[in-house]
């Protein structure tokens, strides 16, 4: 077993190597540039997300799927994530992370407005799009969109279900001494109660569970940089100055260690807000819209507020603690941030995680039915359900590692199918988002 996990962790450094950041980022920079930086509208999107209008065929409303598409990326990649590329990579991690989020929104809005664009209504109004509608409508391609959705089931039960349980469990377990079994079963029933009404029960409870649990978490942060608010200045020169030259936790500058900032910032930046990765998009497609472009610019705001806001003031918050020089990373190292705060601050970093938690396990659940629904029909779906809150339970009690680590390897695989989609029919992005913009004028 213990070669088993070896080898899976060597073929995941291969899959998460250089190629495939430079894949993403790359992607990133040229959808911004060939879209004529779609930053720009970015007020624009954030307004018109929070409206709960029906424009068109779909099954949920605009915020109902941001809200969904934002439970599944806001998740423990914002806390653990954040401060291992801190931990691993220095301060400068914090300015490549948050580029990833910048021009990511790019590559997610074209996402989003490709899968509207080559989206399935069934007759019973049910919808069913991403990337492997896209691959097989829009390139002719069935056979990539099918390893698309397989990567997509596989990394589902892993990244997004039994990982997040396994991770809330163990956490509980050592800093309140709550059995494995017991968190299992709570968050067991749960998952159940929510995921059987399907995408329109999971989005009316992330419209409530979404915005809560992210304005709690962005107010214990803010909170601790109004406390440590006289070396905000000098916390974000670090960051900035360190991002190139680099700084270790210990010791002093090194250039080996700003390759290092570049690395993590922008690899654990990437696997934060998942542009790229082809996710996001299944459930903006379920959106009540008919125009590809208007979603695709609600969509883009889920990177934004992913990486561009909560990863960032994660980021800034750790740095200017000073608990990243320590040694500690992941969790642990959030945790210690957060104690700056006494007796609050680590309730607040914990109801985070577990809220967080929570929202991917149910985003994922959308995700993973929709790729299977693709592969074998609407008849798995049932048993889909069945099986994904079973995976709940095992994901809190069992030991993941080898789990983790497959499942990683799914997820960054289901990259590359959506990327080629997103390069092939960039003219098509292009040429949609000048049409709506001139039909607008």
């Amino acid at each position: 077993m213990h070669s088993f996990e070896t080898l899976l962790s060597q073929i995941a450094d291969v899959v998460w190597g250089i190629p495939l950041l430079v894949a993403l980022f790359g992607t990133h920079l040229f959808l911004t540039f060939r879209l004529g930086i779609i930053q720009k509208h970015l007020p624009e999107a954030i307004r018109i997300s929070f409206t709960r209008t029906s424009e068109g065929e779909g099954e949920i409303s605009h915020f109902g799927a941001l809200v969904t598409s934002l439970a599944a990326t806001i998740g423990t990649g914002n806390i653990v994530g954040v401060s291992t590329a801190v931990a691993l990579g220095g301060p400068g991690a914090v300015l490549w992370m948050w580029l990833t989020g910048v021009f990511g929104i790019a590559t997610k809005y074209g996402e989003a407005l490709l899968s509207v664009k080559y989206r399935v209504i069934g007759e019973d109004g049910s919808v069913a799009g991403g990337p492997m509608y896209v691959l097989e409508k829009g390139l002719n391609m069935k056979w990539f969109g099918v390893l698309f959705a397989m990567f997509t089931v596989v990394a589902s039960f892993g990244i997004g279900n039994m990982v997040q349980s396994n991770s809330i469990a163990k956490l509980l377990e050592a800093k309140y001494q709550v059995s494995p079994w017991l968190t299992g079963v709570v968050l067991t029933v749960f998952t159940g109660v929510v995921i059987i009404g399907g995408i329109k029960s999971i989005a009316r409870v992330c419209e409530y569970l979404v915005p809560f649990m992210a304005a709690l978490y962005l107010l214990g942060c803010i909170v601790l940089l109004f406390l440590g608010h006289h070396s905000i200045g000098d916390t974000i020169s670090l960051i900035f100055s360190s991002a190139f030259s680099g700084q270790a936790a210990v010791g002093g500058f090194s250039g080996v260690v700003a390759r290092e900032a570049v690395r993590y910032g922008i690899s654990r930046g990437l696997f934060s807000n998942e542009s790229g990765l082809g996710s996001a998009p299944i459930v903006a497609a379920a959106a009540k819209t008919a125009n590809p472009v208007r979603q695709a610019l609600i969509s883009s705001t889920g990177t934004f507020w992913d990486t561009v806001v909560v990863c960032a003031v994660t980021g800034i918050v750790i740095v200017n603690s000073g608990a990243w020089t320590s040694g500690i990373a992941g969790a642990e190292l959030t945790n210690a941030a957060f104690a700056d705060i006494p007796h609050v601050g680590p309730l607040v970093l914990s109801f985070g995680l577990l809220t967080f938690v929570f929202s991917t396990i149910l985003g994922w659940s959308y995700y993973g039915e929709k790729a299977l629904e693709y592969l074998a029909g609407k008849r798995a779906i049932k048993p889909y359900r069945w099986a994904w809150v079973a995976a709940v339970m095992v994901g809190s009690v069992a030991s993941l590692q080898a789990v983790w680590t497959f499942a990683d390897i799914a997820n960054g695989l289901m990259a590359v199918p959506n990327l080629v989609s997103l390069l092939l029919l960039s003219p098509v992005i292009a040429s949609e988002t000048k049409k709506y913009f001139d039909q607008r004028e």
